[in-house]
């Protein structure tokens, strides 16, 4: 069994204050899991454009990476933090960032949000990820312990390319950290999740934001832990909640070996139009 954990939470638009005020979840969620994860901006959301650009951290000189890393090692787990919002130091652009830390507090990996999230959801606000943030390009897997891992970010949920692209280079977990509007995540969230779940046979972690932030934005919550069955092992709900289970990692076997879509890649012949 691998135990894991999601925390959820409402981040203001202050690091200091946000990583503060989550650390009892962070402790209480160190206690019974391996692997404690983060949801998308993990540290804190800007009430603005102008403000993300001025409170973005360096990416080596970052206050809440170095605390989330601190965080790690002292209480020996395994710490995803979903995302920071990171000002790379050789061009200076803006990224928005997952990192997962050892139990030693390591930094393992960190993964480079892919798809921007450019939409408007019908809250009255223009979401444009694309105007403040340069995208990633490349997939990561990462070991925890003797588990492989894919990471991912928020909006990444909608395009399974990358998923299937994960699970074929051998993740048996997804990791799906979150700031997810209310709008959206009511209508898509739980079926879009469910769904990267069932097409790769892995199990999925969802942590996610909750609540309304400093920009007016409301997300949905709803942490979720996913069975490779499609089956919501954890749901978390609305507010502040942390949600744990205990992953049998054999159930990946055993729901790709019942429905073996990874290994199939039939011939697909050219469209034909029917007039």
């Amino acid at each position: 069994m691998f135990r894991v954990a999601a925390i959820q939470y409402c981040a203001g638009d202050n690091a200091k204050d946000t990583l503060t005020n989550i650390q009892p979840l962070i402790a209480a969620a160190a206690s019974r899991a391996t692997l404690v994860t983060l949801p998308e901006c993990a540290s804190y959301l800007a009430a603005s454009r102008e403000q993300l650009a001025t409170h973005a951290e360096w990416e080596d000189d970052s206050y809440s990476q170095n605390w989330l890393a601190d965080q790690a090692r002292q209480l020996g787990i395994w710490l995803l933090a979903g995302s920071l919002m990171i000002r790379r130091r050789d061009d200076q652009k803006l990224v928005n960032r997952s990192l997962l830390f050892g139990p030693d507090g390591s930094l393992v990996a960190s993964y480079d949000k892919i798809h921007m999230f450019d939409a408007d959801v019908g809250d009255d606000k223009s979401y444009r990820e694309s105007a403040c943030f340069t995208a990633g390009s490349t997939p990561v897997f990462a070991m925890i312990g003797d588990v492989p891992v894919g990471l991912s970010i928020c909006y990444d949920v909608r395009f399974p390319h990358l998923y299937r692209q994960l699970a074929l280079g051998g993740a048996k977990l997804l990791l799906v950290p979150a700031a997810f509007t209310a709008i959206s995540g009511k209508a898509h969230w739980h079926i879009l999740l469910r769904a990267r779940a069932i097409e790769t046979g892995c199990f999925v972690v969802a942590p996610a934001q909750s609540g309304t932030h400093a920009d007016g934005r409301q997300t949905y919550g709803h942490s979720l832990i996913i069975s490779p069955w499609g089956e919501i092992i954890a749901d978390a709900g609305e507010g502040d909640a942390v949600i744990s289970a205990d992953l049998d990692l054999a159930a990946v076997a055993k729901a790709r070996q019942a429905i073996p879509s990874l290994t199939t890649n039939p011939e697909i012949e050219p469209t034909r139009f029917i007039t």
